[in-house]
C-alpha cells in the first residue's frame, strides 16, 4: 500500500494531518525495505522544518506504577487544553510482541478515541538499532503534522530507558509508594536520568505512604549530581485515577522547557541528540553489514563454538571476523 504512493502523497498528507496518511507515513519510516527506506529519507527531510517545536516527553514508570493510566489522563488534559498529542512507544526488549500499547484500546480509552490524539505502537520485530530509529523518524512525522506534545513511553525495561531518555526534551520517572527498591526495579541510573519524579497512586488513604516515599526520592537525588546545571528535578505526588497533581506536572514540564530555553541549553541538548543519532545509526549499519557479509556468516558457528568451548579467546575471534569483513565479497 505503502509504495503505491508518492513522495508529495506523504508529505502533503501528514501536513494537513491527515490521519490514514501519517499512519502510512510512520509505517514507511518503520521499513526495513531500501525501496521504502530511500522514499521515506526523501520525505523526512521534506518534513523536518516543519518539526520540532513539540514538547518531548518521555514517560517510563516502574512495574504497577499506574503508566497507562497516567497517560491517558495526562494526554487527556492536554487535549482538553487544546493541545494535540501523540503518543510513540519504544520497546526494544520485547521484538516478538510489538509492544504491550498495541492493546491502546484498552488501557489508554480516553485518548484512543480522542480525535486531538494520534497512538502509534512500537515496530514489531527489528534491531534495537532499529527501534530507535523509526521512532525518533516518527517524532519527525507526528510533528509535522502539528502534534504539539509528543509523548514517548518505555514499553520495556532496562537499554529502553536510556534510549528514551536521550531522544526526549523531559524524561519522567513514574514510582509508587509502599514497595523496596528492588521490588520496584528501580535502578540508580533510571533515577540519573529522570528530570522529574512522580509517585503515582497518591489516593485511596495512600497519600501519606505517597509522600513519604517522595521525600525518601528526594533524599536520593541530593546524592546525585543533577544532569542539567540549570534544572533540579523536582520529586512529586499525583493519583492519575483522580486526576491530582497532573497540572502541577505539566506546569514543571513547561518551566523546565523555559529554564533551558533561557539558558541556550535546551537548542544544545537537541543538537547533540541528532548528532546522537546519527552515530547511533552508524553503529547499527555497520553492524548489520557485518553479519550480512558471506564470508563473515560463514565464519561465525565455528568461532562461537570455539569460544564457547574456550579453545579461542574472544579478542582472536573478533579479529577474525573483522579480517574476513575488511576483505571483498567475490
Amino acid at each position: 500500500m505503502t509504495s503505491r504512493m508518492k513522495l508529495d502523497d506523504y508529505v502533503e498528507g501528514v501536513l494537513r494531518g491527515d490521519r490514514t496518511v501519517l499512519g502510512r507515513a510512520i509505517t514507511l519510516v518503520e521499513s526495513t525495505k531500501p525501496e521504502h527506506q530511500q522514499l521515506a529519507q526523501q520525505m523526512l527531510l521534506e518534513l523536518l522544518p516543519h518539526s520540532g517545536k513539540a514538547h518531548r516527553i518521555g514517560i517510563t514508570g516502574v512495574p504497577g506504577a499506574g503508566k497507562s493510566t497516567f497517560i491517558d489522563a495526562f494526554g487527556s488534559n492536554l487535549t482538553a487544553e487544546g493541545h494535540r498529542v501523540a503518543v510513540l512507544a519504544v520497546d526494544p526488549t520485547s521484538p516478538r510482541s510489538g509492544g504491550s500499547i498495541l492493546g491502546d484500546r484498552t488501557r489508554m480509552q480516553r485518548l484512543s478515541n480522542d480525535s486531538a490524539a494520534f497512538i502509534r505502537p512500537s515496530p514489531a520485530g527489528g534491531t534495537l538499532g532499529g527501534v530507535t530509529r523509526s521512532t525518533r523518524e516518527a517524532i519527525v512525522v507526528v510533528e509535522a503534522a502539528g502534534y504539539d506534545v509528543v509523548l514517548v513511553e518505555t514499553v520495556g525495561v532496562g537499554q529502553s530507558e536510556t534510549i528514551v531518555a536521550n531522544m526526549v526534551d523531559f524524561f519522567l520517572v513514574l514510582m509508587i509508594a509502599g514497595a523496596g527498591d528492588e521490588l520496584q526495579g528501580i535502578k540508580k541510573g533510571v533515577l540519573e536520568l529522570a528530570d522529574m519524579i512522580a509517585v503515582n497512586k497518591a489516593d485511596s488513604g495512600n497519600e501519606e505512604r505517597a509522600r513519604a516515599a517522595a521525600a525518601d526520592y528526594q533524599r536520593a537525588l541530593r546524592l546525585m549530581q543533577p544532569a542539567s546545571p540549570n534544572w533540579t528535578p523536582p520529586v512529586l505526588t499525583c493519583s492519575a485515577l483522580n486526576n491530582t497533581g497532573l497540572d502541577t506536572i505539566w506546569q514543571q514540564i513547561q518551566l523546565h522547557r523555559r529554564k533551558l530555553s533561557d539558558s541556550g541549553e535546551f537548542d544544545l541538548k537537541r543538537n547533540r541528540q541528532q548528532l546522537d543519532w546519527m552515530w547511533a545509526m552508524v553503529d547499527d549499519r555497520l553492524l548489520s553489514m557485518l553479519r550480512a557479509h558471506p564470508a563473515v556468516r560463514e565464519l561465525i558457528p565455528t568461532l562461537e563454538a570455539e569460544v564457547a568451548g574456550g579453545r579461542l579467546t574472544p579478542t582472536l575471534a573478533a579479529d577474525r571476523i573483522l579480517e574476513a569483513f575488511s576483505k571483498p565479497v567475490d
